[in-house]
């Protein structure tokens, strides 16, 4: 595991704090897009992150807005911004000695979603895997089909609207993708075993299409 997990992450003229844990002998690496008004600290993200290290895969957590922009109510919903944040980080751990290598994947949640996708549509980042969670997957309805990385769409059964902006979407995948219903779940996923069936279908998804 790379020792140094605190990090900042340098978009531009811009640091935004994070944690980066890389097991020994990864082969891939996930960013993780939070939604609006979370951060790299939520228990929701960072336990799916665990599951998905135990399969041998890294993970950045990290901060998309400064703390002075996470203010701005509009901000939070700036996806463009969110976005080029993303595909920053992106091209950051590439620059790294430790992580320069891997294959990297998007794991966004909420409208972090959005930000996953559009980031992945773009040529120059080249994404090996997409997982969203209860995402906001209309806010990238017009790049999904210059989507080619494998994508999968999770989402809670009681999660509506959420679920049938997930299920349009989903047609509009280019490449590989599978939708996966959590029956019972709402948005955040706090029923019973919700949590646990959203980490093991991203970490299985992640640990396959990152080798």
């Amino acid at each position: 595991m790379i020792d140094n997990s605190i990090v900042t992450v340098t978009v531009g003229d811009v640091d935004l704090e994070g944690e980066l844990l890389v097991p020994e002998d990864a082969t891939g690496l996930v960013l993780f897009a939070h939604g609006s008004g979370s951060s790299r600290h939520s228990p929701r993200n960072n336990f799916v992150a665990e599951r998905v290290r135990e399969r041998g895969v890294g993970t950045l957590l990290f901060d998309l807005l400064t703390e002075k922009e996470d203010q701005t109510y509009e901000t939070r919903f700036d996806i463009a911004l969110l976005t080029d944040r993303l595909v920053g980080a992106t091209e950051w751990v590439r620059r790294l000695d430790d992580t320069a290598g891997l294959r990297i994947g998007y794991f966004g949640s909420s409208t972090g979603s959005a930000a996953a996708l559009r980031g992945a549509a773009r040529p120059e980042t080249d994404i090996a895997a997409v997982v969203s969670r209860g995402g906001r997957v209309d806010m990238a309805e017009d790049v999904l089909d210059q989507v080619t990385a494998p994508t999968l769409f999770i989402v809670g059964g009681d999660d509506q609207p959420v679920l049938e902006w997930n299920k349009e979407a989903y047609k509009l995948l280019a490449g590989e993708k599978s939708l996966e219903v959590i029956d019972g779940a709402t948005h955040l996923f706090e029923e019973p075993g919700a949590l646990e069936a959203v980490a093991d279908h991203a970490g299985e998804w992640f640990a396959e299409k990152l080798q």
